[in-house]
């Protein structure tokens, strides 16, 4: 969905009751993991993003392809944070609950502040589903519910009502309750409508009749919002003027804004992409994505397991190819050796984990930052791979460019480290203009490099380049510059096999001074006001420190920011930085990872804040954490 920035065209006349103007507001809905909760969120995203609010997405969804229905495992939700005003995380706690089923009101109400709207679906509340959801009684009648605004709606018997003349039958008809969901909640937030509209056309074109019946259950809930007493008030939210530059956006996903960024590369390097992949939650859909795309020169492999997969992307690196291979936290670790020898090999290749719980295949549809110490140091021997890591869901676009350029300029893997609530989730992106991509062209070698004693001229593949200490790229068949690969040690320049001693520690330390000695920017501090406590983040903690930063300031604290992009290596100034600030914090996603590492280089007593369960930061939490901090003796 494409918007130009501008004046934005209302999608429905105002309704005549009363109306009522918000700056933000925070939706979630929630139901059984088959009540299409995710098609439901992303729908009402698609529309937001259309009509030109600023917004924050946080899906979640059991591990399960069918968790059991009815049940607390089995629930699935997605969180939607829309505004006038520029935002930066999916919201700490929902203003409305769409409750779907007795397991999704008891799972999600713990988060519902009091005074929130809750939308339940009375069909669902029966003996049985009650019990199943641990329910001694129904808390629409127990007086449970008392403090929040409750809308009961009979969302499956309405659905069914209003498709009768559709030839469904009733369970089919009942399956379209999350359109009559969607279209409730239109009414109620003034967003359009043609596209969703549109969209069903679309994605059932080959049976028009369910579409027809879909697009009917929409219109039926918005018309019910519009004639119902029960809602007597809807809510409009401003495009978000202010928030965006000039240009062109579109709502992205994490995921999806990777896949664009690899073809981004490719393109911007003149190179075809090549990605080998198997299968794992969250990473797939770039798999997905990129299988899409042949018309830019785009193969996709999907491999019988991990290790295929990495071998085939650095043997499309050997010859020629942007290599890529994509994973998450268990994949990282099967791949290991083959990260080393592309390390020993000196091949581009870009190593895509997105980092979800663990250990071992823990929690796979949670997010989680805690592969950050496998990435630095998770293979046997001294195997330096740089490691950057994209801090929102459209900055994973550009991360993959600067991961590509990295691994092309000095001839290495490189480890690009997202995680679930980056790769599910989404925001506005502005798409580029191409006179903004950066020129990744490469040069492959093309003849003789080396003269030897007697004058002759040879070809050898690891003779360095003075400046970066890349070895040349050669493509195989090229006359004149065959050459040996493998993984045992090689000889330095001739790449002969080397047992010698000294040989070994001089490639040893070469390799870790080419890492040493990449290119990366200085970091960025926002300090507006000579702060004593610095908080330093990295990957998807970027919206909820930088929240919890923006209320401290509005409360008249005095707090720095400073948000890494590249962790191996750091920028250079990092450990100035770290030394004009009597505080530093941390949070992480994990039990201290970077934090570790800040303390081992830099001898600075960083102040680690961590959280493993599964979910990203609340602003208002971490913004408690570290006032606390600010105050300490």
């Amino acid at each position: 969905m494409l918007v130009q920035t501008g004046p934005s065209t209302e999608a429905e006349a105002p309704p005549a009751k009363e109306v009522r103007r918000l700056e933000r507001v925070v939706i979630r809905f929630a139901g059984d993991s088959g009540d299409g909760m995710q098609l439901t969120g992303d729908r009402f995203t698609s529309e937001t993003a259309s009509f030109g609010n600023d917004l924050s997405t946080l899906p979640n969804f059991p591990a399960e392809i069918r968790a059991p229905a009815g049940t607390l495992p089995g629930v699935s939700s997605f969180q939607l944070h829309f505004a006038d005003h520029d935002i930066l995380t999916p919201g700490d706690a929902p203003d409305v609950l769409v409750a779907m089923n007795p397991a999704a009101l008891k799972a999600n109400l713990p988060d519902l502040p009091r005074g929130a709207e809750l939308i339940v679906n009375t069909d669902e509340f029966t003996e049985r589903a009650l019990a199943k959801a641990g329910y001694p009684t129904n808390p629409l009648a127990d007086g449970s519910l008392d403090g929040y605004h409750v809308h009961p709606v009979a969302l499956g018997t309405l659905t069914v009502e209003a498709l009768k003349t559709h030839g469904l039958s009733r369970k089919d008809a009942d399956r379209s309750k999350n359109m009559f969901a969607l279209g409730l909640l239109s009414w109620m937030y003034h967003r359009p409508t043609h596209g969703t509209e549109a969209f069903l056309r679309r994605k059932f074109a080959k049976k028009p009749a369910i579409a027809e019946a879909n697009i009917a259950a929409f219109r039926a809930g918005w018309n019910f919002g519009e004639t119902t007493e029960d809602f007597a008030v809807s809510y409009q939210i401003a495009p978000a003027t202010q928030a965006f530059t000039p240009g062109t956006y579109r709502s992205i996903s994490g995921n999806l804004a990777l896949s664009y960024g690899l073809i981004a590369a490719s393109r911007q390097a003149d190179l075809p992409l090549f990605l080998g992949s198997y299968p794992i939650t969250p990473a797939s859909d770039i798999l997905h994505e990129l299988s899409r795309h042949k018309n830019f020169g785009v193969r996709t492999f999907q491999a019988e397991d991990e290790i295929a997969g990495i071998g085939a992307a650095l043997g499309a690196a050997f010859g020629g190819s942007l290599g890529v291979t994509t994973t998450s936290g268990p994949g990282i670790a099967l791949k290991s050796e083959t990260i080393g020898l592309a390390v020993s090999l000196e091949l581009p290749l870009l190593i895509i984990d997105i980092q979800r719980g663990g250990p071992s295949t823990g929690l796979p549809t949670k997010t989680e930052q805690a592969d950050l110490l496998q990435a630095m140091f998770g293979r046997n021997g001294e195997a330096p791979v740089p490691v950057i890591a994209p801090a929102t869901p459209s900055d994973c676009f550009d991360t993959a460019l600067e991961a590509a350029r990295i691994a092309l300029t000095y001839r290495t893997p490189v480890l690009l480290l997202s995680d679930g609530y980056l790769a599910n989730g989404s925001e506005p992106w502005r798409i580029p203009e191409l006179d903004e991509l950066p020129d990744l062209t490469v040069k492959f070698a093309q003849g003789p490099n080396h003269t030897l004693n007697d004058g002759s001229q040879v070809f050898w593949p690891y003779k360095r380049d003075p400046l970066t200490l890349a070895r040349p790229w050669a493509i195989p068949g090229t006359p004149g510059l065959e050459h040996r690969i493998g993984g045992i040690e090689k000889q330095d320049g001739s790449g002969n096999i080397s047992y010698d001693p000294a040989n070994h520690e001089f490639m040893v330390r070469t390799r870790q001074a080419k890492i040493d000695g990449i290119d990366v920017p200085d970091l960025d501090v926002d300090d507006p006001h000579g702060a004593r406590t610095l908080v330093l983040g990295w990957g998807s903690t970027y919206g909820p420190i930088t929240a919890a930063v923006r209320r401290l300031r509005t409360a008249g604290e005095s707090i720095a920011q400073a948000h890494l992009r590249h962790l191996n290596p750091f920028p250079r100034n990092l450990g100035e930085i770290l030394s004009r600030y009597d505080r530093v914090v941390v949070p992480e996603m994990n039990l201290g990872q970077l934090a570790t590492l800040i303390r081992a280089r830099y001898l600075v007593d960083a102040r680690s804040h961590t959280q493993v369960n599964g979910m990203p930061f609340k602003a208002e939490q971490l913004a408690g954490v570290l006032e606390e901090v600010i105050h300490a003796d």
